[in-house]
């Protein structure tokens, strides 16, 4: 079984990195907002192996959903990985921690512990857990929202602080429309947050990342099952390490200051602009899911009104809240102030802040790999060879040296700086499906 830390809720600070001046009639104002939680769980952190108090650590809830659809009996050693892969997760559970195991196909069924019901992990429940995944088999379609909502209803039954689902498979989503997995989407946003995972290569990265998106968890392809325990356990950790959920950014602006956007931008980028909930005059909520010991930034740009030279106004306030059980919420006290100023010192004026024009460029290399590699399954390689070229330009410069290694798997890299690329005549299917997966990881500024 896993150690962990004892539990604390995390304490959260938040820092703006800006360049505040504006020129003379300037409007557009650029900040990345860095959240900081510390004191709670163990994601990230530094310490030594943290010893586990059994009873201590935050109320939560687990389901783990395995594709048990035909296509995971090819070849063999896939459903048996599948099995195995979950047995790590359980045993990765922290003592009091509800859990169960769902076998997906067309339809969902509950594999452990049956009955519309959670089990509470201690020894006892893992082992039967795990013997229970003996009778995990392949056999039939895939339907992904039928798995998403069952795990929904479980959660649900518990009252606990973090739901979290785990969901595997290695097929595309052929036996419900994609406006029903929308659906079922929308329907658990908020409710829970899910990692999910393809395994192989015959499964739609769209599909696994957008699940990952709508419930604000990670995605990954996992090429080889073999990898899958090592995959699950990770996972677990991470899910194990969390301390407080339904966290959201609160951004306040003033009267005739607009948001134009707000995402996400380390450690992955996602936009929540759309996301967003109305939270009293002139401010909102962005969602930012579950939180342990962990360091996130955000990206916002506003337009302010025009002012005269030697002017200032504060263009945005941003804070952070938790829901409480009596459907308030609770500000940690943490905040940060985004400022505008308006100078005719040329120099202050247009000079960029380091922070924005690093993760504008991440936001932009993202883009240019998931437009390339549409473009180049759409036949366009001499558009494909432009956008993944200017990918390979920002990789370099920004020294993202992962997605630098993945690109150089799709293309052929003559000169990085300038992103003069020639497309591989043949790429493995894994390495262009690792590609795409991972397109959003982004690195932290230089310092």
């Amino acid at each position: 079984m896993a150690n962990f830390a004892k539990s604390n809720v995390p304490q959260f600070s938040v820092d703006v990195y800006q360049n505040a001046y504006l020129p003379e009639g300037g409007r557009e104002v650029d900040a990345i907002v860095t959240v900081t939680a510390t004191g709670g769980g163990t994601v990230g952190s530094a310490v030594a192996a943290p010893v586990y108090t059994p009873g201590r650590g935050p109320s939560a809830a687990v389901a783990i959903m395995v594709d048990c659809s035909g296509s995971m009996d090819y070849p063999p050693t896939k459903m048996r990985n599948a099995r195995d892969a979950t047995a790590a997760a359980i045993d990765t559970l922290r003592d009091g921690t509800h859990f169960a195991v769902i076998g997906g196909t067309h339809v969902a069924s509950e594999v452990y512990p049956g009955g519309g019901r959670l089990a509470v992990a201690d020894a006892t429940t893992r082992e039967q857990a795990k013997q229970a995944l003996r009778r995990l088999s392949a056999g039939g379609g895939t339907a992904i929202g039928t798995w998403l909502r069952l795990a929904d209803r479980l959660l649900s039954s518990a009252d606990v602080t973090i739901r979290h689902g785990i969901l595997l498979t290695d097929g595309r989503n052929e036996h419900e429309s994609p406006q029903d997995l929308r659906a079922t989407l929308d329907a658990c946003a908020g409710r829970f947050t899910c990692d999910a995972r393809g395994v192989g290569t015959d499964w739609e990265v769209k599909e696994v990342t957008g699940i990952a998106s709508a419930l604000l968890g990670t995605a990954d392809i996992v090429a080889d099952p073999a990898g899958l325990a090592a995959d699950f356990t990770r996972m677990m950790e991470s899910a194990m390490g969390k301390e407080v959920a339904d966290v959201s950014l609160r951004v306040w602006t003033p009267v005739g200051t607009t948001l134009r956007f707000v995402k996400q931008v380390a450690p992955t980028v996602e936009d929540l602009t759309g996301r967003r909930t109305e939270a009293g005059p002139r401010a909102g909520d962005y969602p930012t899911g579950s939180w342990g010991d962990e360091s996130r930034d955000y990206h916002l740009s506003l337009e302010v009104p025009p002012a005269g030279l030697g002017q200032e106004m504060l263009a945005a306030r941003v804070s952070l809240v938790v829901p409480q059980a009596d459907g308030t919420v609770q500000n940690p006290g943490a905040q940060g102030l985004v400022r505008a100023v308006w100078t005719d010192d040329m120099t202050a004026s247009t000079s960029i802040n380091p922070q924005v024009a690093h993760y504008t460029g991440q936001a932009e290399l993202a883009q240019a790999i998931q437009q390339g590699l549409d473009l180049r399954k759409a036949g366009d390689f001499n558009g494909a060879t432009a956008k993944l070229g200017r990918a390979v330009q920002l990789a370099s410069a920004s020294g993202n040296a992962d997605t630098a290694k993945l690109l150089a798997k799709v293309v052929d890299v003559v000169d990085a700086a300038t992103g003069t690329v020639r497309l591989k005549t043949k790429v493995a299917e894994a390495d262009e499906m690792t590609l795409e997966t991972r397109s959003t990881k982004t690195v932290r500024v230089k310092k």
